[in-house]
């Protein structure tokens, strides 16, 4: 009897994340095709294993996971063209950016990571727009940072965008980010409002602004041997598989903020929403950045970003 084919699907939330149901919504659709001729496995967050949430490309990498999601933004300074995608006030709503992720920013982005990683690249989860909570005062313009500390992903262009707006820029692995919120390391964060949630930054932060300063997606990636070696109706389904967890991912993913929202007013926090002269004020301050990014990629692909 021919030996099951292990896939071990893995990332970095609790199953009740969109990001661990559209794995499981991958693994059900390959057992179901599939049978006893796969073992389908899952580790929904590595850091229950002593990991770190930027552990997961290197754990695709070297087998330990099959499959695995993680932040384009985590690879954005060994991999420049992904931190394209990490433009401040790049896209003006979520078609906008489903749209350039869908193509050819997203086709650029997928040949970069696959040139410099050991991967196989299928797709990208929507980790959606991001916005800004802080302990310290309602953040309405730029001023209102003044000096905030406010941790964000590690990428150069966030940091530079947090810089331009008056913040104080910093980086801590997601592990340790509540600790550092907690004994006051850190003023502020910005994430999407389900993840502020699922980490309880909530519980933490009474002031809380609609920025949407970022949109962020996640790489889905597989490792690049175990996804060769595979039977090529293996290979084949595991694609489909993922191409259909994506909108549904995304389906989930509005759903989710709008309950997010509403677990964020009910512990009291304060909500503001940027009318667009506002927001306005915001892509103004940050407008040197688009300068330093077209210096930087001159002569360079750039999926018509720039």
């Amino acid at each position: 009897m021919t030996e099951a084919i292990q896939i071990r699907l893995g990332g970095y939330g609790p199953p009740k994340t969109t990001f661990s149901r559209a794995l499981k919504i991958i693994g059900d659709k390959l057992k179901a095709q599939f049978g006893s001729r796969v073992d389908i496995q899952y580790v929904w967050n590595v850091m229950d294993l002593g990991y770190n949430a930027e552990d997961v490309l290197e754990l695709v990498e070297r087998g330990a996971l099959s499959l695995g999601y993680q932040s384009t933004s985590g690879h954005a300074e060994e991999i420049p063209e992904v931190g394209l995608a990490d433009l401040p006030f790049l896209f003006k709503d979520e078609a906008a950016a489903r749209a350039a992720i869908d193509g050819a920013l997203g086709a650029l982005m997928a040949k970069s990571i696959e040139a410099k990683t050991n991967t196989r690249v299928l797709g990208f989860f929507e980790n959606g727009f991001r916005h800004v909570s802080n302990s310290i005062r309602p953040v309405r313009t730029p001023t209102d940072f003044g000096g905030m500390s406010i941790r964000c992903l590690n990428s150069d262009i966030q940091k530079r965008t947090f810089e331009l707006l008056g913040a104080r820029p910093t980086h801590v692995g997601l592990a340790k980010l509540i600790a550092a919120l907690k004994n006051g390391e850190i003023d502020g964060q910005e994430n999407p409002l389900a993840n502020t949630v699922t980490y309880g930054a909530h519980k933490l932060h009474k002031f809380h602004t609609l920025t949407n300063h970022f949109y962020v997606s996640r790489v889905v990636a597989a490792h690049r041997q175990s996804f060769d070696g595979w039977p090529r109706d293996l290979q084949d389904a595991v694609r489909a598989a993922v191409k259909d967890a994506i909108p549904a991912q995304r389906d989930l993913a509005v759903q989710e903020e709008i309950d997010a929202r509403k677990a964020i007013e009910a512990e009291g926090c304060a909500v503001v929403d940027l009318t667009d002269a506002e927001r306005k004020v915001f892509q103004d301050a940050v407008a040197p950045i688009y300068a330093e990014a077209r210096k930087q990629f001159a002569g360079k692909d750039t999926a018509g970003i720039l």
